[in-house]
């Protein structure tokens, strides 16, 4: 049995989106299921629109989601001269021909085939002509014979059988008249050579499917095997689109989502395995088939991304969750910043931090929220609730703890608030008329994790003084 090979071959124009980064994970899970391997493949031969930014950014989403490769990245367009060679083959064993039709001729045709109704498509005037008829001075494109009768079939493994009427596949264009090979043509001596035996990709690549295993068939070489999933649309039901939201992996990772949610959420979006919900890697290598893919298009939530991620933000380890943290706030909004105060002391304090944090969360971007009372600077800026809890009144309160705290030889969660439950019986009060306003004067928010544990993170020393600041 022959080793199983996808590829991934995103087209370096921009992102890496989010629809193909779940193909990247289909491909991935399907080799690592087989004991296989996947192969990258970066599909650079639209010259113009093709950057280095994109490819970048690709490698650099394939690597933020844990998507490895295995060995060397191929790049499309330095293959050209293997794909013009099979062409070359084609034309030697009658199965292409050169065309001379020119953009006039074939303008004409398509404005005919608008008329009559019909998609558009080459009417093979060249395909029996011989060359001595040729124009002067019109350089030729090379075209595939393409069957006349009779039908392609595709045996998808997501779509099912797929029949395409041959009558319907047009003799398309193999290299174009400056010698350069088309998408069609690269595609399919690209995985031939790489020895492809799985085709992972989005439906809309269906009738390319058709063309190219014309291709496959006039070459004598065995087609890989295919499947076409179906995109990704919006909430609405339309195709995802910038409207939707972000569409690039690097945009989630912006707005603070963890890599191992987001393989998650992709995973289960067009594909099921019984009622679960939550899988580790393993997992997902152990179940995925390609079997149990929908056909239908999978809908893009949000709100279940989001609720997803929450669950991996609180089962996650705190060490591993901090660093997860640290490695992200240069992609963070007011990450950078943060990054720059982030010493030794902000780190443990951080880390402290985290469990009450975690809890409330569903974000890094809403834990860093909730974790910016640690780099609040003194005298501290108030919301408009914290300001509000902070009357005459509760000053007074916070005036009576500063003392006590001082006294204190013990500094922990555990004797903060022995000193806090007395005070508010000392003083007649119920204890939230003194830890509210507490919480406001660490932090400048109404809301934070447990007061006490505010107390215990930022230590005496810092929390005597913002007590002090608060103070009547």
């Amino acid at each position: 049995m022959s080793t199983v090979i996808t590829r991934f071959a995103p087209s370096p124009t921009g992102f890496l989106h989010i629809g193909g980064a779940r193909t990247a994970l289909f491909n991935w899970l399907y080799a690592k299921r087989h004991g296989g391997r996947m192969m990258l493949r970066i599909e650079d031969t639209d010259r113009e629109r093709s950057t280095q930014a994109a490819i970048d950014a690709i490698i650099d989403g394939m690597k933020w989601l844990g998507l490895d490769w295995d060995g060397d990245i191929i790049y499309q367009f330095s293959r050209a001269a293997r794909h013009q060679e099979v062409a070359k083959e084609l034309l030697a064993s009658g199965k292409a021909y050169y065309c001379y039709a020119s953009q006039q001729e074939l303008d004409e045709m398509r404005e005919l085939a608008r008329a009559e109704k019909r998609p558009p498509r080459y009417d093979g005037r060249w395909r029996d002509r011989d060359a001595s008829q040729a124009p002067q001075g019109v350089s030729p494109v090379v075209r595939i014979k393409a069957p006349l009768s009779g039908e392609t079939i595709i045996e998808d493994a997501v779509q099912g059988r797929v029949v395409f009427p041959n009558k319907d596949i047009d003799d398309f264009v193999l290299l174009r008249s400056d010698g350069t090979p088309t998408y069609m043509l690269a595609v399919v001596v690209d995985d031939h050579d790489m020895g492809v035996t799985q085709i992972i990709r989005g439906d809309d690549h269906l009738t390319n499917a058709a063309r190219q295993t014309v291709i496959y068939e006039a070459m004598g070489w065995r087609a890989p095997a295919f499947a076409h999933i179906p995109l990704i649309h919006g909430p609405d039901g339309a195709k995802l689109s910038k409207r939707h939201g972000a569409l690039g992996v690097d945009a989630y990772r912006a707005m603070g989502y963890l890599p191992a949610a987001l393989r998650n959420y992709l995973v289960r979006l067009g594909w099921s395995q019984g009622d679960q919900e939550f899988f580790s890697l393993e997992e997902m290598i152990a179940a995925f088939d390609l079997g149990q893919v929908h056909r239908s298009p999978a809908r893009f939530d949000y709100a279940k991304l989001e609720n997803m991620n929450g669950h991996y933000l609180r089962d996650a380890n705190d060490d591993e969750l901090l660093k997860a943290l640290i490695d992200t706030l240069p992609y963070l909004a007011g990450g950078g910043e943060l990054a720059q105060q982030l010493d030794a002391t902000k780190k443990n304090q951080l880390l402290a931090a985290l469990p009450g944090l975690k809890a409330r969360a569903k974000t890094l971007n809403e834990l860093i929220d909730g974790a910016a009372f640690i780099f609040a600077k003194r005298p501290l800026s108030l919301d408009e609730k914290a300001g509000q809890l902070l009357n005459a009144d509760a000053r007074a309160r916070l005036a009576v703890l500063g003392p006590k705290f001082e006294a204190l030889e013990t500094w922990n969660a555990q004797s903060t608030e022995t000193i806090v439950r007395e005070a508010a019986e000392c003083l007649g009060v119920k204890l939230g008329e003194v830890a509210q306003p507490l919480r406001a004067a660490l932090t400048g928010r109404a809301t934070s994790p447990g007061i006490f544990d505010v107390l215990e993170i930022l230590g005496r020393e810092e929390s005597i003084a913002r007590i002090q600041d608060q103070s009547a």
